[in-house]
């Protein structure tokens, strides 16, 4: 029994170590592509020739990039069951990287002293967050449902402060400030509660392919738990260049 207990143990800390570790490592990915686009996108006074891609034609390139990181995660969620844990991992990578590409404009707008405070924050409140989530005794998953309501209606929102402030032309900081407050709140609690919902999944994992899938996809949800969070602490404290 002791052993049988000991085992389940130890396959329950591999599965967090490992959803953990993955979401480190895409961290560090876009961390790493983030600032590699940043000093390349331009070509002494001029956009460089990938600068173009992104920037040029109403930003057409990092739109093609943002719709493909979309596929990506759809692609993943849908078909996490029937592809194999080479290709799950190669899908988790190429969105690292891609996702690094577009948030890679964020060098050229904020202070890197901005960005620094910003990632510094947003790790605090994460941890503190995700070890809520894992030692809490309180079940979440009512009040993951409300966040992820939340979510699409700041989702809906934001398309609509998009429409208002690109096409119309209209002043809408105050629509902006909001949704990034917004924003905030909805991922400070969907971090705990993909915390807890690992830790769930955890206590049931043997180590097998499957789990390793779904290792991924939780490391995956982290790291955009992380993303978001990040980016919206750094639209309201940021300092702009």
């Amino acid at each position: 029994m002791e052993r049988t207990i000991s085992a389940v143990e130890s396959e329950k800390s591999k599965f967090i170590a490992k959803t953990y570790g993955w979401m480190g490592l895409a961290l560090l990915i876009s961390a790493i592509s983030a600032f590699t686009t940043s000093i390349t996108i331009f070509n002494g006074a001029e956009l460089s020739p990938f600068g173009n891609f992104l920037y040029k034609n109403n930003m057409m390139g990092f739109w093609i990039l943002a719709i493909a990181e979309i596929v990506i995660v759809i692609a993943l969620s849908s078909q996490i069951r029937k592809i194999s844990l080479q290709t799950a991992v190669l899908g988790f990578v190429a969105y690292s990287v891609i996702n690094g590409i577009t948030l890679s404009s964020i060098f050229l707008v904020y202070q890197i002293e901005s960005i620094a405070i910003a990632f510094v924050a947003t790790s605090v409140m994460f941890f503190t967050m995700a070890f809520y989530g894992i030692t809490t005794k309180k079940n979440l998953a009512t009040a993951g449902r409300y966040l992820m309501m939340a979510l699409v209606g700041v989702i809906v929102v934001s398309l609509l402060e998009f429409v208002m402030s690109r096409l119309l032309n209209l002043n809408t900081s105050i629509l902006d400030f909001v949704i990034a407050i917004a924003t905030i709140i909805i991922f400070t609690g969907l971090t705990a509660y993909d915390s807890q919902k690992i830790m769930k999944v955890a206590a049931h994992s043997n180590g097998s392919e499957d789990y390793q899938k779904v290792s991924v996809m939780a490391a995956l949800e982290l790291y955009l738990d992380f993303i978001n969070l990040f980016l919206a602490i750094l639209r309201i404290f940021g300092r702009r260049k």
